[in-house]
């Protein structure tokens, strides 16, 4: 399972951690990736975007429709 953004791309950065008495040692900074269901191509699929993406809008959710709308109810009612 990749770190990575299926938008932006936006992977894992290396570095150094540097202590106060300049000791160095290897550290990984991981992107804040979330799994969102997004509509594609008319088809609701889960994708790894990173929140970046997500504030900006560069994504939209799939919204999921579990909850009878008010028209639904009357349908089932009536029927």
């Amino acid at each position: 399972m990749s770190r990575r953004c299926d938008i932006c791309g936006k992977g894992i950065q290396f570095g150094s951690m540097i202590s106060h008495a300049h000791n160095v040692s290897k550290r990984r900074w991981q992107p804040n990736l979330q799994r969102v269901r997004v509509v594609i191509d008319g088809v609701p699929q889960r994708i790894k975007v990173c929140t970046g993406c997500l504030r900006s809008d560069v994504v939209q959710k799939a919204i999921r429709s579990t909850a009878k709308t008010p028209a639904q109810k009357e349908t089932t009612t009536e029927s």
